[in-house]
């Protein structure tokens, strides 16, 4: 493997690890929302977190490209600020991927909090614990198998991403250049001994990752 095709890969490895904390810190809070709340916004929340699931890859990374873009209004905030444009930077495809990989995270941290039920969380409130005690007391530990799932999904999934960090990041070496726009490069110049390198490794590092989820399903008895 060459520098480049280690280059793709590093930052591969590098936005999938930043993306999956992110999306664990943010979407706990929405899924456990999700799994308690009985308002009508639930449902409109919902379809929005799910949204990535359909919605073309391109389509989402337009949005987002005209968003962040120097008329954009996140564009322009980020500019007033004196950060730039975030489009074709790596910052710019942390926050793609995030908005991307969104509901690979909250469904399973929000089925496993749904799975939990009442009963413990009241159990816990009758001896006197805060609502944030018993959160990370309680309903935490008990959904622990949800968070595993879910940074797996989300991890998977980033290193897995084309259409958004195509159309968020583009093409630049060693900035924001991962494996899957690599792969593209390779076979595009017909370069089929680098693209099969590439892409026998996604094919094994999928296998494994399905591996280790149905793995967990069969040893703990729960499904991601």
């Amino acid at each position: 493997m060459d520098a480049s095709n280690l280059a793709a890969v590093w930052l591969t490895l590098k936005l999938a690890s930043v993306v999956t904390l992110l999306l664990l810190l943010l979407g706990t809070p929405i899924a456990w929302w999700l799994a308690r709340t009985r308002s009508w916004w639930k449902g409109p929340v919902g379809a929005v977190v799910a949204l990535p699931l359909v919605l073309p890859p391109t389509v989402l990374g337009f949005y987002l490209l005209i968003l962040m873009g120097p008329h954009g209004p996140v564009g322009q905030l980020t500019q007033s600020l004196g950060l730039g444009i975030l489009p074709f930077t790596f910052p710019g495809l942390v926050i793609a991927s995030v908005c991307y990989s969104m509901p690979f995270v909250v469904q399973p941290i929000q089925n496993a909090f749904e799975a939990m039920g009442e009963r413990p969380m009241e159990v816990a409130a009758s001896l006197r614990a805060s609502p944030r005690d018993a959160f990370f007391s309680v309903a935490l530990p008990l959904a622990r198998p949800g968070f595993v799932s879910a940074a797996i999904l989300g991890f998977a999934h980033t290193v897995g991403e084309f259409g958004v960090v195509l159309m968020i990041g583009g093409n630049i070496p060693g900035k924001t250049q991962v494996v899957s726009v690599q792969l593209y490069d390779h076979v595009e110049a017909m370069e089929y001994v680098e693209a099969h390198g590439l892409a026998g490794g996604m094919v094994a590092f999928s296998f494994l990752v399905l591996l280790a989820l149905y793995g967990r399903r069969r040893l703990g008895g729960w499904s991601p």
